[in-house]
């Protein structure tokens, strides 16, 4: 979890103050504010309350930008009590146990795609707050593999390679050689490049669309389509381009 503990120290001087001060109101230790203020500590999640209900403010203001640095199950449980919603209110909203839920919080379990969905929904937050920015090659093979209702072990056999090298994979602990994405591409009908390419500038570009466009683009119909197009060749890919090219000049 990152903390913005300059920001702290900031809003702490620019209230008058002091280490002890601020320590004080947050039932906290000097040395232990000390260092998070120099970005050596990371405290909890309640330790973070505390320092932030002493400074007068609203914790997620204390993290990066949109809840960046933060694990998933701490960026569900941020948004939720930013929606004032109690663990078992927003369970029963999106359909799933409240132990379930604070299972996830907690980090203990990793939901499945449906649904860290379901959670977006429920919060009325975009998926990337949730999901982070910049998938790692794993999270993005287990969406593919989970949006298309495969198993691990479903995938690894037509792909040719052992379920435990697939769960590794999705797990970080080891990197696939090209030869390997190629064939779990090939099961999933997507580009090996749609692994390893880097989302910088992604964002970007969304923020330059349309809202209407963007919303389009959240349709199940129009991301199989975008998927179909990573497996275009140059060619294939330039005469799309110009017939977009071509549509757009004549209306």
């Amino acid at each position: 979890m990152k903390i913005c503990g300059q920001k702290i120290r900031e809003l702490r001087e620019g209230r008058g103050y002091s280490l002890q001060d601020l320590a004080q109101k947050a039932k906290v230790s000097v040395s232990y504010l000390s260092e998070i203020e120099r970005g050596t500590k990371r405290p909890s999640l309640k330790t973070l309350e505390r320092i932030a209900q002493a400074l007068n403010i609203p914790r997620d203001q204390l993290v990066e930008a949109d809840g960046r640095g933060l694990e998933l199950g701490q960026r569900v449980r941020l948004f939720r009590e930013r929606a004032g919603l109690s663990l078992t209110e927003f369970a029963a909203k999106v359909g799933i146990s409240p132990s379930y839920l604070s299972e996830i919080e907690r980090g203990n379990v990793y939901p499945a795609v449906d649904t860290i969905k379901k959670l977006a929904e429920g919060l009325q937050v975009p998926l990337s707050s949730l999901w982070g920015q910049g998938e790692t090659l794993g999270q993005k093979l287990r969406m593919a593999r989970e949006e298309q209702g495969l198993t691990q072990a479903e995938l690894a056999k037509a792909a040719g390679v052992s379920a435990g090298l697939v769960g590794q994979i999705e797990q970080g602990k080891v990197q696939p050689s090209l030869k390997t994405l190629e064939k779990l591409g090939a099961v999933l009908g997507i580009s090996p490049c749609y692994f390893i390419a880097e989302d910088a500038g992604v964002e970007e570009i969304l923020h330059q669309m349309s809202p209407d466009v963007r919303c389009l683009l959240l349709d199940p119909k129009v991301q199989a389509v975008l998927r179909l197009v990573c497996n275009c060749t140059e060619k294939e890919l330039r005469f799309i381009l110009n017939f977009i090219q071509l549509y757009k000049r004549s209306h």
